[in-house]
């Protein structure tokens, strides 16, 4: 099967897949959509037709295009089940699944490309107060995640066991977010203690945004 990943260097979505393709040992093509320059290259009428909603990552898979990175780690994870990254039994499953949501559906959404242009642009906010906006949620999203996490028993040298999960596939890529707005990522030991014990792992290293072909 011919996989052809449509990504952007810095976007976490695109990131975390990244992470799941190289952690699942499955050979992909990269396409780079490049979201700002050119307007943002996700706008043009060549990846609306790919993806509708102008968001990376898409997949393609050689039969159709798939989007949404959690859709898409989960179909990898149904098409080359190990190593798994959804393990255990369904209340384990469930667990990784709610640590992955937490970063992907309440902490990400608020504080991707798109919103903040549109504070920026369209609500003419400024620099300051688009930086305030930023750290406030990721404050109040990490701030939950570590105490979850530090408290959990399951939790080991990764977020759920002592092997790479979907939640550890999520928590990279929006500490990288995180530093390069300049999070105070110090405030989280346990999940920067993860985000060191993924980094040794060369499936992370190769998906990190500085690696991406497109990268600047």
């Amino acid at each position: 099967m011919s996989l052809t990943l449509y990504s952007y260097f810095r976007s976490s979505a695109a990131y975390r897949v990244r992470i799941a393709l190289n952690l699942k040992g499955l050979p992909y093509e990269v396409i780079p959509v490049h979201l700002v320059k050119d307007g943002g290259q996700q706008h043009q009428a060549a990846f609306q037709a790919i993806n509708p909603a102008e968001l990376v990552p898409a997949l393609g898979t050689g039969q159709q295009v798939l989007n949404q990175s959690l859709a898409i780690i989960e179909y990898l994870e149904e098409l080359q089940p190990t190593p798994a990254l959804l393990p255990g039994n369904a209340l384990e499953r469930a667990q990784i699944r709610a640590l992955a949501l937490d970063i992907a559906c309440d902490i990400h959404p608020l504080n991707n490309l798109r919103v903040l242009q549109y504070l920026s642009g369209t609500l003419q906010v400024s620099d300051d107060a688009k930086a305030t906006w930023y750290h406030h949620w990721i404050r109040q999203g990490f701030d939950a995640l570590e105490q979850r996490l530090s408290q959990s028993p399951s939790c080991g040298q990764f977020c759920f066991g002592d092997t790479p999960t979907l939640a550890d596939c999520c928590l990279v890529p929006q500490l990288t977010n995180a530093r390069r707005f300049n999070g105070e990522v110090s405030r989280w030991p346990t999940l920067t203690r993860i985000e060191a014990n993924a980094m040794q792992l060369s499936a992370f290293q190769q998906a990190a945004p500085e690696q991406q072909i497109d990268a600047e």
